[in-house]
């Protein structure tokens, strides 16, 4: 029987690159993030999400005041009511990690704070692709400061 060498190359896959999904069901497919697609497993299933309540990882922030379902381009837009004075931000799909659909919930993988720092929403920008690469640029980025266990 050969050893395998800890130290050797393999040809194989890279685990983190591979197509299935994440080590945590609902995660995005390892080592990718789509922030206009909703995962598979987050059971969104093209359900008409306005009024659900949002949580991220650290409490509430509103409830949703539209979704979208397009594809390549789907988001939420959430009314954060008095958490940030009243103002609404856009989630792109991809930050959706479950759907409770008794409890009228959806959870998304990022913290109040990091909602917060996202790139400021107004009404006339969901459809502008300059709005939408920064945004899904910021989201993508700030996966690197997920804390260890939350799903990717």
């Amino acid at each position: 029987m050969d050893r395998i060498d800890p130290h050797a190359t393999h040809a194989g896959p890279d685990p983190l690159r591979g197509g299935d999904q994440g080590t945590v069901p609902g995660g995005a497919p390892a080592g990718t993030f789509d922030p206009w697609r909703y995962r598979d497993q987050a059971g969104v299933a093209d359900v008409d999400l306005v009024g659900y309540k949002v949580e991220a990882t650290d409490g509430g922030i509103g409830k949703i005041d539209s979704a979208s379902h397009e594809v390549g381009g789907s988001y939420l837009v959430v009314d954060t009511g008095p958490w940030i004075f009243g103002k609404k931000v856009m989630l792109p799909a991809g930050t959706v990690n479950q759907v409770d659909h008794d409890q009228r919930t959806v959870s998304v993988d990022r913290t109040r704070d990091q909602i917060k720092a996202a790139p400021e929403y107004d009404e006339t920008s969901h459809s502008d692709p300059s709005y939408r690469d920064q945004l899904g640029g910021y989201y993508d980025e700030t996966y690197g400061a997920l804390p260890p266990g939350t799903a990717r």
